[in-house]
């Protein structure tokens, strides 16, 4: 017997997008209950080649959810979620927007035609009183509406359940499988113009507000060049320009370097990994980082520490000054680095794989993977 799961997500910069392209493309090849899972992915058209490139066996369908309100867009979303998951077994949608409208679409339906709706939490809603206010209604939505919240982070799990979530729990969200570092060292420093005796600050992250790029800059410029420091900066986003002439304009030892195809070569070759993000999930740099054995220093945002434990220097958020003491002592201290390094490769052996994650799903759609299972309409 086939089993039809609807995997929906709204606008993605990306991490959500590959997220859901992996679990939907390991859930493709699972068994749920007594047969094989149709899974089809529903989001903007410009999430498709994300979502579903290569050799990925789910289907696609285009319908824009945009990442702010927009009444008559949001209703025409609505209007075709009900269309795509009427009938379904079960409806998985991923985001506070996306999941709020097609938790809406699937209320709506019937209860013969209604799936069992899962809603995927993946950041903390921040921004100013009115994007707050929508959010708060959203949220709402999603707790009474869906029959599972799942949350990347325990504090998401928490403020799902006092929203009044029957059901809440943390998601497992393991990093992308990526290719191993395919250069040495050495030659990543040299490619990268790093001077000998000098040390590797590695950061990858999106160029936008959530990682906490002032933060770097400002750790960046309290540690100068003494000793001499190079910091790199793997990604893109909105914020470039500033950044570029912030660090122009100060004379910081930071490279912006754009987005790279040869994130583990930079990992792998840093003194030190650095994340100076206001809130993550479960986030995927640090899991890579850790992946490579390297030395982590992270602010203590959101689930950060539920993915580090303690192989990991944590500090507060937002502080450049604990950020920049714990760069400079791990750059400095070359047992306290190597002890991180391999607690590093430890903790990564101990992080959720991609099995684990597929057992997870099936057991919150309602579905046995064992063959004698099988799913629950939503209520």
């Amino acid at each position: 017997m086939s089993r039809r799961l609807v995997q929906v997500l709204g606008s993605s910069a990306g991490g959500v997008a590959r997220h859901v392209a992996q679990i939907a493309s390991a859930l493709a090849e699972a068994e749920g209950g007594a047969g094989a899972l149709q899974v089809q992915v529903v989001g903007p058209a410009a999430v498709e080649r994300t979502v579903v490139g290569g050799t990925m066996r789910a289907a696609f369908r285009a319908v824009e959810i945009a990442d702010r309100p927009r009444p008559a867009a949001d209703a025409r979303a609505v209007r075709q979620l009900r269309r795509l998951v009427r009938g379904a077994d079960v409806l998985h949608a991923h985001g506070l927007r996306a999941g709020a409208l097609a938790v809406i679409a699937a209320r709506t339906l019937p209860r013969r035609a209604r799936p069992r709706s899962v809603v995927t939490l993946h950041n903390l809603p921040v921004g100013g009183r009115a994007v707050r206010t929508v959010s708060t209604v959203l949220e709402l939505v999603v707790a009474r509406g869906a029959d599972v919240v799942l949350g990347v982070s325990g504090d998401l799990v928490v403020r799902a359940s006092a929203r009044g979530a029957r059901e809440a729990e943390r998601a497992l969200v393991p990093a992308p499988t990526t290719a191993p570092p395919t250069r040495s060292r050495s030659d990543v420093r040299a490619a990268l113009g790093v001077p000998d005796g000098a040390s590797l600050a590695v950061t990858v992250a999106r160029l936008a507000p959530q990682k906490g790029l002032d933060t770097l800059l400002d750790a960046a410029a309290l540690l100068g060049s003494a000793p001499a420091l190079v910091w790199v900066v793997a990604g893109d986003g909105p914020l470039e320009g500033v950044l570029a002439a912030r660090v122009r304009d100060e004379d910081l030892p930071v490279r912006l370097l754009g987005r790279r195809g040869d994130v583990p070569d930079l990992l792998a070759a840093a003194d030190v990994v650095v994340s100076t993000a206001v809130w993550e999930g479960q986030p995927i740099a640090v899991q890579e980082a850790l992946r490579v054995g390297a030395a982590v220093v992270a602010t203590d945002a959101g689930g950060t520490r539920e993915v580090t434990g303690d192989a990991a220097l944590l500090v507060p958020v937002g502080s450049a000054a604990r950020l920049a003491e714990a760069v400079r002592r791990v750059l400095a201290d070359d047992d306290s680095r190597e002890a991180l390094r391999a607690a590093a490769a430890a903790r990564s052996a101990e992080l959720p794989d991609v099995a684990q994650v597929v057992a997870q799903l099936l057991r919150v759609y309602g579905f046995d993977a064992g063959g004698s299972g099988g799913g629950t309409r939503g209520r």
